[in-house]
């Protein structure tokens, strides 16, 4: 059990982690969790690019509308077993969506698409409705209705068939089961500045910034005997949290450091510039800029960019920088900052030699009929 002593070490206001960034999981299908995402869950594919560091595995990203809220992305390593969830693990990821109404509406729209999932329960006041896809990974929606904190930034998909008074918003609270609860919890107090918000039966809920569904991470505490965790597909390979811009990032780079935590140094995806940080076994956190990457703004400065000003940048996903946001998602993502010389026509040929659809990544859902999670399953793209 946690105990009751902790250590709060005081951020400046302005360099304060503002919450939950991105989630990134791992799947069995590229095809099949685009199928997913974009048909049942109501997102788009924001980009469509490959792993940096293995051009035989796809790496996508959903969000809802401009970019900005509920980032999800997933990789599709070749030949990966089946994860198994347990201790020292990420355990579930959540989507916020406006209301309580909206849970009711997503238990008809899940049963029709014969998802599983679980009742309309409670979590820290806010009403939550778990779910899980067809390789087992964990998810929970949870409405803003009760929500104490900021507002979701984003719009639901304007293409999507949920309805926008329904639909997912942004990313809710992160769920995370530990060995040794009590030694992340000083973590997560001390270095990162989270604080502690509550506990409701094995359940410990803590905030950051101005707290909320979208600045929470609830930490789980492992029963006795409990099997471990081992990442495979249907597990999450790691969680994300917010900084403003790549100067930011710096003073969170030197923060890390300085408490001798395993960690990467600076990490330029271009998408954004990240942190990743080591904070428990099997738990891997990345700090990323809400701005874009440091690569994307020099793209911008050289004029290569497909935004007007730097300015404009600024304010921009960084999802639409190299691409649009009208063509993005429809062909592969890969930027020179990071693909140099031959490297890109490298990964253009791998990805060639793998079956992806996504010609349909921008085609007006509102009017079609919900997919099922057997059509989903039956869907087998041609290759290309």
């Amino acid at each position: 059990m946690m105990n009751a002593n902790h250590i709060v070490t005081e951020i400046p206001e302005n360099l304060v982690l503002g919450g939950v960034h991105h989630v990134t999981a791992i799947t069995s299908s590229a095809q099949k969790i685009y199928d997913f995402f974009t048909n049942i869950l109501g997102l788009r594919l924001a980009k469509l690019t490959v792993n940096q560091d293995d051009y035989e595995t796809y790496h996508l990203f959903f969000t809802e509308e401009d970019g900005h809220g509920a980032d999800m992305t997933f990789f599709d390593f070749k030949g990966i077993p089946k994860g198994q969830h347990g201790v020292n693990s990420i355990e579930r990821a959540s989507f916020r969506v406006p209301t309580d109404a909206s849970l009711a509406y997503w238990v008809t729209r899940f049963d029709d698409a014969h998802v599983a999932h679980g009742e309309i329960t409670s979590k820290f006041g806010q009403k939550t409705l778990a779910f899980t896809d067809f390789d087992g990974q964990r998810y929970q929606l949870i409405s803003d209705q009760n929500n104490s904190g900021d507002a979701a930034t984003g719009r639901s998909w304007q293409l999507s068939n949920v309805p926008a008074e329904h639909g997912i918003t942004g990313l809710g609270p992160v769920f995370i089961k530990v060995e040794k609860p009590d030694n992340l919890r000083s973590i997560l107090e001390t270095v990162f500045g989270f604080k502690y918000a509550g506990k409701e039966a094995d359940l410990h809920l803590f905030e950051v910034a101005n707290g909320g569904n979208g600045a929470a991470l609830i930490l789980q505490e492992a029963s006795e005997h409990e099997q471990h965790a081992y990442q495979g597909y249907g597990t999450i390979h790691h969680l994300a949290l917010g900084t403003p811009n790549p100067e930011t990032l710096t003073y969170w780079i030197d923060r890390i450091k300085s408490f001798r935590l395993p960690h990467s140094g600076l990490v330029d995806r271009f998408y954004f510039s990240s942190e990743y940080v080591r904070v428990a076994p099997g738990v891997l956190f990345e700090i990323a800029t809400y701005t874009p990457g440091i690569g994307a703004l020099d793209m911008v400065k050289s004029g290569m960019g497909v935004v007007d000003s730097y300015e404009e940048a600024l304010m921009t996903s960084g999802f639409w920088i190299d691409q649009t946001k009208e063509a993005s998602g429809l062909s592969l993502s890969l930027p020179s900052h990071l693909f140099p010389g031959n490297e890109a026509e490298k990964a253009q040929l791998a990805a060639s030699l793998r079956p992806l659809d996504t010609s349909d990544a921008h085609h007006d859902r509102r009017k079609d009929p919900l997919w099922t999670v057997e059509k989903v399953l039956e869907h087998t793209p041609t290759s290309k």
